[in-house]
């Protein structure tokens, strides 16, 4: 009966050749994809971004005049080489684990004055527009981290909780159309639409992710930041909006970043 409801479909068309014929489609799809990607990484549009984030980083601004030239990423004030690729980590002024982007907040509050609510305001772009100036600072301090060795720490004991969380989260089944994070992350060979989509659970395909966000989107012409990430696959979900540097996003980073640990960072990278 199925087989000759694909013959029908394809006007008797024998079913193998249909099956071959969608297989080759889908190779041929990822293949071309491929070769965009790797035609316009010599010209990454985030290199640009990367320029500015370095300018507002080592430009004195905010309420106190000074710069982020102090600011401590965890590998000590004013270390920026190989940083973000031992991110998110503990930090021991602030009590709680942090990801790059709200170490990058922590600095601008404490350092340069500037009100939380003020700089997270609005922390994303809208498709086309100029970066914000979060943005900008994520891509130039991810910068510092191309073909450093992921090792997101889990020495101390936030950092393995919140590791769990994040672990919990993934799996977590919510929302109208009882979705996770591991509906489409959780296994091999799903996609949507055009896009194949990873299986976060395995260190190969983790590493290859995490080592790419934040990542310049083609189809937006925007910078999107791994914050972005966490915060768009929950609204795909139709979760609750997730809301910028809460203590779910981060830990939700901080298990993508230890299950990517031993891979290396390629960050800005480039998106569909």
């Amino acid at each position: 009966m199925l087989g000759g409801l694909l013959a029908i479909a394809g006007v008797g068309v024998p079913v193998a050749t249909l099956v071959g014929t969608a297989n080759a489609a889908d190779n041929s799809t990822a293949d071309a994809i491929a070769q965009y990607r790797e035609m316009l990484a010599d010209g990454n549009p985030a290199e640009l971004i990367e320029m500015r984030g370095e300018e507002l980083w080592k430009t004195p601004r905010g309420p106190n005049n000074v710069s982020l030239a102090q600011c401590d990423l965890g590998l000590g004030a004013g270390v920026v080489k190989d940083a973000y690729a031992q991110l998110p980590r503990y930090f021991p002024d602030t009590k709680r684990v942090l990801d790059g982007e709200s170490r990058i907040v922590e600095c601008m509050v404490n350092l340069q004055g500037f009100k939380r609510a003020d700089v997270i305001k609005q922390p994303f772009s809208k498709e086309g527009q100029d970066p914000t100036d979060l943005e900008a600072l994520t891509a130039y301090v991810a910068g510092q981290s191309r073909g450093a060795l992921i090792r997101v720490p889990q020495s101390h004991k936030e950092e393995k909780e919140a590791y769990a969380r994040g672990q919990k989260i993934f799996y977590y089944r919510a929302g109208p159309y009882d979705f996770s994070c591991a509906s489409c992350h959780g296994a091999d060979d799903k996609r949507i639409r055009l896009q194949d989509l990873p299986n976060l659970t395995k260190p190969a395909a983790a590493r290859q992710a995490f080592a790419t966000w934040p990542g310049y989107r083609v189809s937006q012409g925007a910078l999107r930041t791994i914050q972005w990430r966490m915060y768009d696959c929950f609204r795909q979900q139709r979760m609750p909006e997730l809301n910028y540097g809460s203590q779910a996003s981060i830990d939700l980073i901080t298990f993508l970043g230890v299950m990517a640990n031993g891979g290396k960072m390629d960050a800005p990278g480039l998106k569909r």
